[in-house]
């Protein structure tokens, strides 16, 4: 089972390589296109997908919220500038408004669960608007909840909505209970403007004469360190990794998921019974009360629904 990665940043994609390479991420084939030049045919035989994949967040989280390789889900963060307040504010007018191309994939092939995450402001709220009336035209039930990376322990406050797209059945709206509950009760609350918790910072005083905080081990960019420039612009464009965790595990705990019931020996035990595609588990009617994982619902067994 392969996983495909896409990022146009060729160090981001390099970056990719060695994190697969170093056993990090799932082994997979790294596209260094844009998403608008891929095919949907291009992604046939993919277990899972990662579109605008930077530094590998997502596939990261995944793991450590233990939703195995095997298990098919698509993510995408598409890129925020358009919408993030340091931005030009151009919107939907900016040539970085890839949505309307990460949609036209998922309408394409049709992926049973599809995460993503997006600057959580009000120049961003037209954007989330978009996003879900395009999914639940394509018979998609979204569930987003927007919250800080200070929320989870993070020392920088990186306000974001997190989102999830899951195919409905059977024409019945699939709900979210526990997204963003949790998350929320496990204490994600919003800090105050410029209140920075956890480590001490660093100031220091450039050559234009104005002192700027500094997290401690991060060097300033300057000539005499290479590439530093490219590995800060990744750091910045990065998903969160402890936010996405926290995410996903509200996830799968709609879902009815635990990290035994879905893990990959589960997953080849079910896929071994049933000559359904992986990619239809998620999308199936609730699982038996009691029951959790793709084997709780006899579909998956090729018993009568």
């Amino acid at each position: 089972m392969t996983v495909y990665y896409n990022e146009i940043n060729r160090y981001a994609a390099q970056w990719l390589r060695n994190l697969i390479a170093a056993g990090h991420i799932a082994p997979g084939d790294v596209d260094e296109r844009s998403i608008e030049d891929v095919t949907p045919n291009e992604l046939v035989g993919y277990t899972q997908c990662h579109f605008f994949a930077g530094i590998g967040g997502w596939p990261i989280a995944l793991r450590q919220a233990g939703w195995p390789d095997s298990l098919p889900v698509w993510t995408g963060s598409c890129p925020c500038q358009p919408f993030a307040a340091p931005g030009r504010g151009d919107g939907f007018a900016d040539s970085r408004h890839l949505w309307p191309a990460f949609g036209w994939h998922i309408r394409q092939r049709r992926p049973a669960v599809v995460l993503g995450e997006q600057v959580a402001s009000k120049d961003a709220d037209p954007w989330i608007d978009l996003v879900q009336a395009d999914v639940e035209a394509m018979g998609y039930a979204l569930g987003a909840v927007p919250f800080p990376a200070a929320g989870i322990g993070s020392d920088q406050i990186r306000d974001r909505i997190y989102w999830v797209a899951h195919t409905e059945s059977n024409g019945r709206r699939q709900e979210y209970p526990h997204v963003g509950r949790r998350i929320a009760g496990d204490g994600a609350q919003r800090l105050a403007p410029g209140l920075v918790p956890g480590r001490a910072i660093e100031w220091r005083t450039g050559l234009d004469g104005r002192r700027r905080p500094i997290e401690p081990g991060i060097e300033p960019v300057v000539d005499a360190f290479p590439g530093l420039l490219e590995q800060l612009c990744a750091y910045g464009n990065a998903v969160n990794v402890e936010a996405a965790r926290t995410f996903i595990e509200t996830v799968m705990e709609s879902f009815g998921y635990s990290k035994e019931s879905i893990s990959d020996s589960k997953v080849s035990e079910c896929y071994s019974k049933s000559p359904m595609k992986l990619a239809e588990w998620t999308g199936l009617e609730p699982a038996t009360p009691g029951v959790t994982g793709p084997c709780a619902n006899p579909a998956t067994t090729g018993e009568k629904p």
